[in-house]
């Protein structure tokens, strides 16, 4: 049975990837506070580091993001772009319903047989909206089966709270 593509995740206010490598702005959350609804999030980091095992690489796999609510619905992550083809790619009324990707990974020189590759990936999302409080759930797939579930609540605080520190 040939080892599968492994994946390690947060959520974070931002990401990026330079050289390989992974720099993240406050990561590692999971509750989001609305003082109302809808609720509009000016960004959300998802953060994914992909372990590539020796034998599933030099062959394409796809991988797949999507933001499901507690009844499992698939909501919208992103408007869609001016001229995209609608009902491609995850886009359906004008929005993006998912984020999509192939990659392969090749064996360079310095890989020692048994050796696992890391790829890096940071997707930030602007401007997502949560109609409601309440649990979601960033779903995570890789060829089709599901690896990564971040969850993330959105709960409305009625009293705006003063924070310390």
């Amino acid at each position: 049975m040939a080892e599968v593509v492994t994946v390690e995740a947060i959520l974070a206010d931002s990401a990026t990837t330079a050289e390989g490598k992974l720099y993240v702005q406050g990561g590692g959350w999971n509750l989001l506070h609305a003082t109302s609804l809808p609720f509009r999030v000016p960004r959300v980091g998802i953060v994914l580091l992909l372990s590539v095992p020796w034998t599933a690489t030099n062959q394409m796999h796809r991988l797949e993001v999507t933001l499901r609510d507690q009844d499992e619905r698939e909501l919208p992550l992103a408007d869609a772009p001016p001229g995209a083809v609608l009902g491609t790619q995850g886009t359906a009324g004008g929005r993006i319903h998912r984020f999509e990707a192939q990659f392969n990974v090749g064996r360079p020189p310095v890989l020692e047989v048994g050796d696992v590759q890391l790829i890096p990936i940071a997707i930030n999302v602007d401007g997502l909206v949560f109609e409601r409080a309440g649990s979601y759930h960033f779903v995570i797939s890789v060829d089709g089966h599901e690896e990564k579930r971040l969850p993330l609540r959105v709960v409305l605080d009625l009293q705006p709270v003063a924070r310390v520190g």
